[in-house]
């Protein structure tokens, strides 16, 4: 977001919308019969001088039209595979039509939403340039350029990133930043990019991103002072380190750093929650698809007192997958007030497991009515089976880390026992990802310490079958239904329907929620607000204050 604005900005009032302003695409317009929307692009340059244009939005809907399963945000039967027809109007318009109509708000918000303009110095394969703006026949060889001149994406160093910004691929930029250096040690520094056309030029001449590895190391960095030495002028207040409650997460308590930083909350439109793994190969998958045992298991899942305790105010309870907060009319009127539907209840959770055949009186529970039957275990879960499953979370969180030690307690009270493991970040999301059913999908629980933000609320991307966004491989029949209603209409009952549906069927475990950043911010530090409820920060708007 910092070298390559997307056609359409979002959030950079604070709130959960659109920002025309900073959006490289003028407000979209529909025809009558509301299949069609053109867009305009403004006349903003490249960093190379050049001038963006259709051709630069079309490359990027020609990548997607045959490398989409490539890309997080993704859903088979939409954007692009719900176009009829798309293309170039003129220099400036390109047009899409869709096969009927949709939500427009949804097609703004989620559709339109995941286009970022590519410049012409990316069309290019090994034998030269390419034409993958003008059609998809040279989208493959254009994609596997990309990647090797982008380096091994899952190689834990940095060698190859040392050399992105000298590259004449990467170095044309269309945000305010461009890349100066990245380091082998992990540190990324951007200067103004001379050339961007947008609102909110940069005021400062250098901005740094400072790697840590560890709550720890964080807080001993922010303790040094913004003016001390390695200090920093905006880092973020771990959580465990917050030493008093606050009672209103999206203000913060008290300052524990307040003689130099200034705390500033970052409040995402988003959802927490961990993945099961539906297509693992054992019968611990057969178990994730029981309904009953996922009701089971997040009411094992102590929110309200992790929210007091653990998390010290600085969180809220999700109930279901539509952010509760910042506080919106999207969210169901079941869910707005309370815990409905899956209040924690370690004595409701066991009682469910021994309705549906389960012997809950040891932990893990065994199974002893096997079959498809009413009160047995269902399909594909044999007679001894045992409650027992393997919950990898990431390191380096002691917020976390206590969260999971309480639920694995609570759990185990119900008969489910949870074998917790820390893995290292970037370990546990290159070995639980995403995989096809088969022998090597081994992954049972996985929980990152995050989820996902939203820019429309409809699920599509999450829990869809087969969507980017949808790392368990959950799949249900009626989900997909109420899905499709919710993207096709603007009347929010839909929308209601769909999340209480995926509310009480819990095909992730949520968790709770917290801002996503407890910014301090340097005392002399001026134009850090309005917060970006996506999560974007924005530096170029950033400036020292003399009277500071």
């Amino acid at each position: 977001m910092l070298m390559y604005r997307p056609l359409y900005y979002f959030g950079s009032q604070g709130t959960p919308d659109v920002d025309y302003d900073q959006s490289i695409g003028e407000p979209p317009q529909w025809s009558e019969d509301g299949l069609t929307v053109t867009v305009k692009v403004k006349p903003w340059k490249w960093s190379n001088g050049e001038t963006l244009c259709a051709d630069n939005v079309l490359f990027w809907v020609n990548l997607m039209k045959v490398k989409g399963d490539r890309y997080g945000e993704y859903v088979p039967g939409y954007f692009p595979d719900n176009l009829t027809s798309y293309g170039k109007l003129a220099e400036d318009t390109v047009y899409f039509t869709f096969d009927k109509a949709y939500s427009k708000k949804w097609v703004l918000m989620n559709q339109l939403s995941t286009i970022t303009p590519l410049p012409r110095a990316w069309d290019r394969t090994t034998e030269g340039p390419a034409n993958a703006s003008g059609g998809v026949a040279d989208v493959p060889a254009v994609y596997d350029y990309l990647m090797a001149e982008q380096g091994d994406i899952i190689d834990e160093g940095n060698a190859h990133r040392t050399r992105w910004a000298d590259s004449p691929v990467w170095s044309v930029v269309s945000g305010p930043w461009r890349l100066k250096s990245y380091t082998l040690e992990g540190l990324v520094t951007f200067v103004p990019n001379e050339h961007y056309s947008g609102p909110n030029k940069p005021y400062l001449d250098e901005f740094r991103q400072v790697p840590t590895f560890s709550d720890d190391e964080e807080y001993e960095m922010l303790k040094a002072g913004p003016h001390g030495e390695g200090g920093i002028q905006v880092g973020y207040l771990p959580l465990s380190f917050a030493s008093e409650p606050a009672t209103d997460p999206t203000v913060g308590g008290p300052n524990p750093l307040a003689d130099t930083y200034t705390l500033v909350p970052q409040v995402a439109f988003c959802i927490r929650y961990f993945c099961l793994n539906y297509n693992n190969p054992t019968v611990a998958a057969k178990i994730f698809r029981q309904t009953y045992f996922r009701q089971a298991l997040q009411s094992t899942l102590d929110q309200d007192s992790a929210v007091r305790d653990i998390y010290q105010g600085y969180a809220y309870r999700q109930n279901g997958p539509v952010p509760m907060v910042p506080a919106t009319d999207l969210v169901s009127p079941r869910q707005r007030d309370g815990a409905w539907p899956l209040p924690f209840d370690v004595d409701r959770a066991r009682e469910l497991l021994a309705a549906n055949g389960w012997d809950t009186t040891t932990t893990p529970a065994v199974c002893v009515n096997p079959g498809t039957g009413p009160g047995q275990a269902g399909e594909g879960i044999p007679a001894g089976t045992e409650l027992s499953f393997s919950l990898r979370y990431v390191e380096g969180r002691p917020a976390l880390t206590r969260l999971m030690e309480k639920y694995r307690k609570d759990a185990a009270a119900a008969g489910i026992e949870l074998r917790m493991e820390e893995v290292y970040g970037s370990v546990l999301v290159a070995e639980d990802a995403p995989c096809a059913a088969g022998p090597d999908c081994l992954w049972e629980m996985t929980c990152w310490n995050g989820g996902w933000a939203y820019h429309y609320p409809s699920g599509e991307i999450l829990f869809q079958t087969g969507a980017g966004g949808n790392f368990g491989h959950y799949s249900d029949p009626r989900a997909d239904r109420l899905i499709e209603a919710s993207v096709t209409s603007d009347d929010l009952e839909a929308l209601y329907t769909y999340q209480d549906f995926i509310a009480e069927q819990v095909p992730v475990i949520f968790t709770p929620n917290f801002p996503i950043r407890l910014f301090e911010v340097a005392n002399n530090l001026g134009g850090f607000g309005p917060v970006n409820p996506f999560g974007m920060i924005n530096p170029e708007n950033w400036y020292y204050r003399e009277d500071a």
